[in-house]
């Protein structure tokens, strides 16, 4: 089974490429939306309140988003030890789906940063979405509600597109005048065909 690493910088489409190898049939693990769960978790709870502050939580006790966001993307400190708390745990998290999914000719995670975090060493593919830069800004304004600022911000703690692109396997360009699709079905086929050479050998 192929492991494939999915990945690009803030606003790129990589969640909508995601869901276009879901859609061929191919299991898909969201990083991100793991590592969202694991925020509710009362150790994790704990760990995140030690360095970010116990006013971190809402009133029902479980950890506001928006403020952890806020201060960790203004401050590396608090974003690398967010990211040792949490990584290990989707990284284990990871392997146990991909055990569940071993009969597949290859499987897809889809993560922010898994060049910054060095998770690139677990795949045997990479693949990078890209998208002109005021193309991701605008998605991401309208997506998540946020300031160009705050953008910014969270575009400055990613690997540029070109270091990512340089890395990889598989560039798909997903601006708004750029069809995905089509890039997502030629690496599909010859993700298959790799299947089948490994397999046969």
């Amino acid at each position: 089974m192929i492991k494939v690493g999915l990945t690009g910088s803030i606003g790129s489409g990589k969640t909508t490429v995601a869901s276009l190898f879901r859609v061929l049939g191919i299991p898909v693990y969201i990083a991100d939306a793991e590592a969202k769960k694991f925020l509710n978790n009362p150790e994790v709870i704990s760990l995140i309140q030690a360095f970010a502050g116990a006013d971190i939580l809402t009133d029902c006790g479980s950890i506001d988003r928006r403020i952890l966001a806020s201060r960790v993307f203004s401050d590396e400190n608090k974003l690398q030890a967010l990211n040792g708390i949490i990584h290990p745990r989707v990284k284990n998290h990871f392997l146990a789906w991909v055990e569940s999914h071993k009969d597949s000719a290859y499987i897809v995670q889809e993560a922010a940063i898994i060049f910054e975090s060095g998770f690139y060493r677990m795949f045997d593919v990479l693949i990078t979405v890209t998208a002109p830069a005021e193309e991701r800004i605008a998605r991401v304004i309208k997506r998540d509600g946020l300031s160009r600022r705050d953008v910014l911000a969270r575009m400055e703690n990613q690997w540029s597109e070109e270091s990512k692109a340089a890395m990889s396997d598989f560039v798909v360009s997903n601006s708004d005048t750029d069809l995905a699709i089509p890039q997502v079905l030629a690496i599909h086929n010859e993700l298959l065909e790799k299947s089948k050479i490994l397999k046969s050998g």
